[in-house]
């Protein structure tokens, strides 16, 4: 009898391409239409979030770019919002349309991307509002599968984190990948002098000196023995105490910064990192330059989208007809909106609608894919950050 050998429980990309990865139930639907003639039916899916985790008023639109890349080459036609689109409920951010038997086993893929990073996405910038001018580092991808670490470093990125830890970031990303000095390097030595002289040797200049600052000692001792031992080559500290003896956070921080001024190490940086949320970080924006957010970004509440067939097409009537699920809104719609985002519509495509200013609202769906083949260039993730922090300025939580 062969022994099992370890393995990844992960699927490659042309397993999701082939549509295998899937729910059961869609596989049979697609032998039934098969079997009764029913697979060249042509519909119109829309996707659309029925509701927002409590508290939400807003949600972020994101993992465009990889149900673009599960859907190319395929015979569909896709609408969608830009990447990064902040939207509200019941609001249509995309159409797929096509063959039923070609969209049904893709629609578990589909939401997975979507929910995944749209749920990721959102929660960073909720994070990012909240914190304002001061940075925001994803540090989360212990957190989550490592197969999924670009996708998660992507989906806080955009939505707008101002780095990621992920030592791949320069291909995914374009951007330089950010740390600081985790506690077993500092164990190993067994002196935090000695581990920060070790990393200021070790490291290139590029490379921000910010000294872990709770290993073995008090946070103000600790922070300013670093800023004694690297002088003005030190740019920060890391405070990352555990919940469960680290006391007030903000006192702690407020202390190291003033012990910091007065022995003149004032350009020194507070980095706060450890159990953040976006009420954390409002609590302690006073104290902190920086915050490193790991689990609150990694594992958010989930952005709830659905992927419902809104139209069918009849060939004896040669045209769609508006057609729903009880509870859901049947037929092909547009989002309209006033940008930055002043008033939304949702209206049928098509609609020439006007804003209170006067100027025509701006439709929000385009063409991206027709009959599988893409339309438009992707933008880059740093632009659809940019768009995003464009559009949280409007925005409140």
């Amino acid at each position: 009898m062969t022994k099992p050998h370890p393995r990844f429980y992960i699927f490659s990309e042309d397993e999701l391409k082939r549509g295998n990865v899937t729910d059961v139930y869609f596989i049979r639907s697609k032998q039934i239409l098969e079997k009764y003639g029913l697979c060249n039916k042509l519909v119109r899916f829309e996707i659309h979030a029925y509701s927002l985790p409590k508290g939400y008023k807003w949600a972020l639109f994101t993992g465009l770019e990889e149900v673009l890349a599960l859907l190319r080459d395929i015979p569909i036609t896709l609408y969608a919002a830009p990447e990064g689109t902040i939207f509200t409920q019941l609001q249509p951010l995309a159409i797929v349309e096509g063959r039923i038997c070609d969209i049904i086993v893709f629609e578990t893929a589909i939401l997975g991307i979507l929910r995944f990073y749209s749920s990721v996405s959102t929660k960073a910038a909720r994070i990012k509002k909240k914190a304002g001018e001061k940075e925001v580092l994803f540090f989360g991808l212990r957190a989550q599968h490592p197969a999924i670490a670009a996708a998660l470093d992507r989906a806080a990125y955009i939505g707008g984190c101002d780095a990621v830890s992920g030592a791949f970031s320069r291909e995914f990303l374009s951007i330089e990948p950010r740390g600081t000095i985790p506690h077993a390097l500092i164990i190993t030595f067994g002196d935090p002098v000695e581990a920060w002289k070790a990393f200021d040797s070790v490291m290139p200049e590029e490379v921000p000196r910010i000294a872990l600052v709770d290993t073995f000692y008090d946070e103000r001792f600790e922070s300013l023995l670093a800023a004694k031992t690297l002088g003005e080559r030190l740019q920060g500290v890391r405070l990352d105490t555990p919940r469960s003896r680290r006391g007030d956070i903000y006192l702690i921080a407020k202390e190291v910064k003033w012990t910091l001024k007065l022995h003149g190490f004032d350009k020194v940086k507070i980095i706060i990192s450890g159990g953040l949320d976006e009420d954390e970080v409002e609590k302690l924006k006073e104290v902190a330059d920086a915050f490193g957010v790991g689990t609150s970004i990694a594992f958010p509440p989930s952005i709830d989208l659905s992927m419902d067939i809104v139209e069918v097409y009849d060939e004896k009537e040669g045209k769609w007809i508006p057609i729903s699920k009880r509870g859901k809104m049947p037929g092909m719609k547009q989002l309209y909106r006033c940008v930055p985002i002043e008033e939304d519509y949702v209206d049928e495509p098509g609609k020439a609608i006007r804003c209170s200013d006067g100027n025509l609202a701006k439709p929000m769906l385009t063409k991206i894919i027709d009959q599988g083949k893409l339309l438009q260039s992707l933008p880059k993730p740093n632009e659809i950050r940019q768009y995003v922090l464009e559009q949280l300025k409007h925005v409140d939580i």
